[in-house]
């Protein structure tokens, strides 16, 4: 095992795969010559040169429509985004087009693309930059939705998605890029797509958190301990498919669950995992399933008033106390 940052781990997984498959290139503003906005394409512009590694102008649909038709026609693209609060505009040639060319063509033809980049908040960047679309993208039919919380998850979930021969939107955590973590050393380290991780050990309650809310439900499952209170923490990896048959697994020995998201409550990832857990688990729960999200408000710029709207430590160690009836 070796220690890596994430980005350390992302840009890992993206060499050794351009290494391997010549038709792997990646794309986006600033990859190239600045190696990166935060540094995830470091050096790949001097080991593969500007046909592989290709700087765009600031036009996510542009780019990302490019994207579309190089995978169509056989080549494999990762495509990074500065932001997915700026993909948004690309938003049309991901859902409506990398989506639905195998189901449009009868299986004629696929998008074995990649669109990665930054997802949710990063600090005080204000409402237009602190969305997180994972819960939208994973709306579609056709598409993959990979959110990683650690460096290892990083590097073996990208390459798994690289390889995969339809769309996957792959997002990270702008805050996470330096975080420090073991990453296996294998030859050719793969996670698949759609298996959950149950990341620590527990009896009383089951809870669920992904990307940077994985980190809070940690603290929070850290402070719960020390009050007697062992929290089963699992890490779903990725958002669509979503590995409910892990989930339920450990709720039929909690009976409790508590879902951490960055995300409104309406329709995010939270409600879709709550019905699924009271429609596969109803008999085993004693207590109803409790969420814990931003509220349904925009991100605001004040930093005392972001600190409240972002989901923390003590909110999740008052939902694992409220289903275990402590409050």
């Amino acid at each position: 095992m070796a220690v890596l940052q994430f980005r350390e781990a992302l840009l890992q997984a993206i060499d050794e795969e351009m290494d391997r498959d010549e038709r792997v290139f990646i794309m986006g503003e600033e990859v190239a010559e600045y190696n990166g906005a935060y540094k995830v394409t470091e050096g790949l512009l001097d080991k593969y040169g500007f046909k592989r590694v290709i700087d765009t102008p600031i036009s996510e649909l542009g780019f990302a429509g490019i994207g579309v038709g190089a995978a169509m026609n056989g080549l494999r693209p990762i495509v990074e985004f500065m932001t997915f609060n700026f993909a948004v505009l690309a938003a049309d040639q991901i859902i409506n087009h990398a989506t639905k060319v195998r189901y449009m063509l009868g299986g004629q033809a696929s998008v074995p693309i990649v669109f990665r980049g930054p997802n949710a908040s990063a600090g005080q960047l204000g409402a237009t930059h602190s969305v997180a679309y994972d819960s939208m993208y994973a709306h579609f039919p056709g598409l993959s939705v990979i959110y990683p919380s650690e460096p290892d998850d990083a590097k073996g979930l990208l390459k798994s998605a690289i390889r995969n021969d339809d769309t996957v939107v792959f997002m990270e955590s702008e805050q996470m890029y330096g975080l420090k973590g073991e990453v296996s050393d294998e030859s050719d380290y793969i996670i698949p797509i759609g298996k959950a991780k149950i990341k620590r050990a527990g009896d009383d309650v089951t809870v669920v958190a992904s990307g940077k809310m994985y980190h809070i439900a940690k603290q929070a499952a850290a402070q719960l301990e020390k009050e007697g209170i062992e929290v089963e923490l699992i890490d779903p990896r990725t958002i669509k498919p979503f590995d409910i048959k892990t989930v339920i697994e450990s709720i039929q020995k909690t009976n409790r669950c508590v879902i951490v998201d960055e995300a409104h409550p309406y329709g995010g990832m939270a409600a879709e995992a709550g019905f699924l857990i009271q429609r596969d688990a109803f008999d085993y729960l004693d207590a109803p399933v409790l969420r814990v999200t931003l509220p349904d408000v925009n991100a605001p710029f004040s930093k005392p008033l972001f600190d409240l709207w972002l989901p923390d430590a003590k909110k999740v160690v008052q939902a694992v106390k409220a289903v275990m009836y402590r409050n």
